[in-house]
């Protein structure tokens, strides 16, 4: 098995959900499930198969439109990898986060593989075109599962999403279509444009083309308003997915199509950029600490962690490079386990996500699992020594610091900003002072709650966060866990320009 098995593994589990029994979900969701772990072992084969991190290795290579130069060319290096193996973790994640699923369980499915199609495809792509096709195929998918199974505000959420999604692929598509023509090579190889030195002139003006369109994914002020909107009104896995994932595909794009083949371009812009990636990083924490709706403050907060990873792709250093490729995974785990535990454990059972409506509730002798988890998942958010946060941050800062200190310092503030929120709304969600005195008690679920049956933390839920947690804290005591992947794909000839320019100093 190698890794191009991921895609063949989720198309068909996407197509293979139409042929299971409408009358029957729980075919699906084992179905499902079953699809979900089989793409995780595709993902981490690579790295059982011994592949060396550092040489971008061909998959799959297979001319698509020859007149075009274009190829349906997959490969894969140590950052490759890493992105597979957090796809493949998110995967089974958001599965057994929708065990709960009873709405056109099979359509639900099929769509949720879909977006893991054009996630992995995203990643595994050596063509820049191929990528860019993959990249649009996760936007349609992504609409529907807001559209249909989201929750407040759902259709606004999904069509907003969409929209600022479509602007940035526009800036992208002409970005690269213009290099393409600009190289004279014929391809749209990323390891043949990697060969071409392209004039200062003209890196210029394509580098922000490329690095801003990506970047308005990935939640890049001031093109970010769209994020908290689509993950309030995602389902679950839908926010598992795009704070997870769905984010580091504008984060990956940029690394692969901005710096890597723009290094001179990325140097012009590096400091406006860069100061947008700060900016980001504390107006994002600031105004999670003034929002009261729990998923909007996870929102927002995705935002400000996602600037760190922006941040360390402007500092051109290896250590802010690794530590950019390092926090997007971090983030990948954290902030999916977060949106679980607040959307299914806490929205899904109380009905509310008003901290002013959670803090009476008592949560924390009703869902002692639910506050344990969250308390967790926020400790690592915040950057606590231990989990993968802190590791991906401190690259991040160490490299910031060696290109633009001033920057470095006004990060520490987000950091700051990061801790003051997310004690606040754990404090208010599960342990406010005089909590216990109103008991959770939706019209639909009366009978269930009047007898605890319905705060009960089921056993996929259990299994679903146990696992990200324990990744959290694998990367955040061994971070070499994936550095030794990522350092060594950054010495690779695709960065070759990088280190010609002056950057991976």
């Amino acid at each position: 098995m190698t890794p191009t098995w991921t895609l063949v593994i989720c198309l068909l589990g996407a197509i293979l959900q139409q042929f299971m029994p409408r009358t029957e979900p729980k075919f699906a969701r084992a179905t499902a499930l079953l699809t979900a772990f089989l793409s995780l072992a595709a993902a981490f084969s690579g790295v059982v198969n011994g592949m060396d991190p550092g040489v971008f290795t061909t998959l799959t290579r297979a001319p698509w439109v020859p007149g075009l130069g274009i190829e349906f060319h997959l490969a894969a290096d140590g950052i490759t990898h890493c992105m597979l193996v957090l796809t493949g973790i998110a995967a089974v994640a958001g599965v057994l986060f929708s065990w709960n699923v009873e709405h056109r369980v099979r359509d639900f499915f099929s769509l949720y593989f879909l977006l893991l199609t054009g996630c992995f495809g995203v990643f595994l792509s050596a063509d820049l075109f191929l990528l860019f096709v993959f990249y649009e195929l996760a936007i349609v998918p992504k609409y529907l599962l807001i559209a249909h199974w989201g929750s407040k505000n759902r259709e606004h959420g999904a069509m907003k999403l969409a929209l600022y999604s479509f602007v940035g692929s526009a800036l992208v598509f002409a970005g690269i279509l213009a290099c393409a023509w600009a190289s004279g090579v014929g391809s749209f190889s990323l390891q043949e444009l990697g060969k071409h030195a392209f004039p200062p002139d003209f890196q210029r003006w394509v580098f922000p083309l490329l690095f801003v369109g990506f970047a308005v994914l990935a939640g890049m002020f001031p093109f970010h308003t769209w994020a908290p909107t689509g993950h309030s009104a995602a389902p679950t896995a839908a926010s598992m997915l795009l704070a997870g994932v769905v984010m580091k595909l504008g984060a990956y794009g940029a690394l692969r199509a901005g710096v890597a083949l723009m290094p001179q371009g990325a140097a012009m812009w590096q400091m406006p950029l860069g100061m947008l990636a700060a900016i980001g990083i504390v107006h994002g924490a600031w105004v999670a600490l003034t929002q009261r709706d729990i998923k909007y403050i996870i929102g927002y907060s995705s935002v400000s962690h996602m600037g760190f990873a922006l941040l360390g792709l402007l500092s051109l250093s290896s250590a802010g490079l690794s530590g950019a490729v390092l926090q997007m995974f971090s983030h990948g785990i954290i902030g999916g386990l977060l949106f679980a535990i607040a959307g299914r454990m806490i929205y899904d059972r109380t009905h509310t996500r008003e901290l002013a409506e959670l803090e009476g509730l008592n949560l924390q002798k009703l869902m002692p699992f639910a506050a344990v988890s969250f308390v967790l998942a926020g400790f690592a958010s915040m950057g606590m020594p231990g989990f993968s946060g802190f590791a991906a941050e401190a690259h991040v800062l160490a490299g910031a610091w060696k290109s633009f200190p001033s920057l470095a310092i006004l990060s520490g503030v987000g950091i700051v900003l990061g801790a003051a929120f997310t004690l606040r709304v754990v404090h208010r969600t599960f342990y406010a002072a005089g909590a216990g005195e109103v008991e959770p008690s939706p019209a639909s679920t009366k009978e269930k709650q009047a007898h605890g049956e319905a705060l009960v933390i089921s056993i996929p839920e259990r299994l679903g966060a146990m696992g990200l947690i324990a990744v959290a804290l694998a990367v955040g005591l061994w971070p070499r866990l994936l550095l030794d992947w990522i350092v060594p794909a950054l010495e690779s000839p695709l960065f070759e320009n990088l280190r010609k320019s002056g950057g991976l100093q």
